[in-house]
């Protein structure tokens, strides 16, 4: 039985060109780009070309690219880097209420330290509403952080009208557009956004390396101690054959956006035509509208999307739901929650199935007709 990868919202298998450009960089630039000798002006060399690919892909300057760690770093260091650098001026944040944990989380932490987060609800298609965020802004509000698109129903939120609210205020502007870069243009000077955080394995790359976007004159307190790399914003030796392959994984993306784009909303429609074909009753999660092409959560009823998704791995399909299984035991999905509140139905029967470059249509049928078994 061949596996039908499904789950590339979770990750993305590494490109061919991307592995061969990473065991290549490997071998051949193992110099420290901080090295004033020749191998280490070669590492230099590299990194700094690299970056310009990951400006350029958002509209950015080079001087405006902090390395890291992936995403949960960018997401991390722009929040309390945030934090940290204007608590002087106001300690209020908003935020939403389905971002991604990295968020979440630090605006939790943040909050035990005496900042207080607003995080605005979203409807039944997990978007926010503007005016929820205009009412919530205020004089000493430093910070808003809405994501780019939800990483569990594809929801696409309004980034471009968030910025233009923004614009007149002093609060930074931070993205989380990890699930959405690669899937999507972006240009950070039409959105207004000033930090915006991006992952390498979401668009088959190496794991392990993002970047954070930082605008011109915003000034972060640094997370790390140590060297001055990355222009004393972030301290560590890098990674230079990740951020290479990081980079030919961006450049290969870039020219496949339209194609990309239009392959994931095929894929979409035949793998939903074939369910209903066989006779399957679901609803869809989230906007069918303002989505990502290649993120589909359904709910379907009279399913436990525990045992849906064992049942799911032994058919050899690689699917996942928002939610952290356990022993026994499921904890609902915080997307879902905000979405339909408690105790309902959806929290305990959708699953997500989200769609990679790899994926063909035969795949997807297969695939739906295999669920469509399981199901009957």
């Amino acid at each position: 039985m061949t596996r039908i990868y499904l789950d590339h919202a979770a990750t993305t298998p590494m490109a061919e060109e991307v592995i061969q450009t990473f065991t290549d960089e490997i071998k051949e630039e193992y110099g420290n780009a901080s090295s004033i000798h020749q191998t280490g002006r070669g590492a230099r060399k590299k990194l700094d070309q690299s970056r310009i690919v990951f400006a350029q892909s958002i509209g950015g300057h080079e001087t405006e690219i902090t390395i890291t760690s992936g995403g949960t770093e960018a997401d991390n260091y722009a929040i309390f880097g945030t934090a940290y650098a204007r608590k002087s001026e106001g300690m209020h944040i908003i935020t939403t209420q389905i971002e991604h944990h990295a968020v979440l989380h630090a605006c939790e932490q943040l909050e035990r330290e005496g900042f207080e987060v607003t995080y605005l609800p979203v409807n039944k298609e997990g978007l926010i509403d503007i005016n929820d965020l205009k009412n919530s802004l205020r004089d000493d509000t430093i910070l808003v952080s809405v994501m780019y698109a939800n990483n569990e129903v594809g929801a696409i939120q309004p980034i471009q009208s968030i910025g233009e609210l923004l614009k007149d205020h002093p609060a930074y502007f931070h993205t989380d557009a990890v699930q959405a870069y690669g899937s999507m243009k972006i240009d950070v000077n039409e959105l207004h956004v000033d930090l915006l955080s991006v992952s390498s394995h979401k668009i088959n790359g190496p794991k392990g390396i993002g970047f954070l976007f930082t605008r011109k004159g915003i000034t972060l307190k640094p997370l790390f101690y140590g060297g001055q790399q990355e222009r004393k914003r972030r301290a560590g030796t890098e990674n230079v054959p990740a951020v290479v392959a990081f980079a030919r994984a961006v450049e290969i993306k870039q020219g496949q956006l339209e194609e990309s784009f239009a392959h994931y909303n095929k894929l979409k429609r035949v793998f939903l035509h074939e369910l209903e074909s066989n006779g399957v009753q679901f609803t869809i999660n989230g906007s069918t509208e303002s989505v990502l092409p290649h993120v589909l959560n359904i709910s379907i009823p009279k399913t436990d999307v525990e045992t849906f998704l064992v049942q799911l791995d032994l058919a050899g399909i690689d699917a996942s739901s928002g939610s952290a299984c356990t022993a026994g035991s499921i904890d609902p999905s915080h997307v879902l929650v905000a979405m339909y509140g408690e105790n309902t139905p959806e929290l305990r029967n959708s699953v997500r199935f989200s769609f990679g470059q790899n994926n063909s249509e035969q795949q997807v049928v297969e695939a739906a007709n295999r669920i469509s078994k399981i199901i009957r």
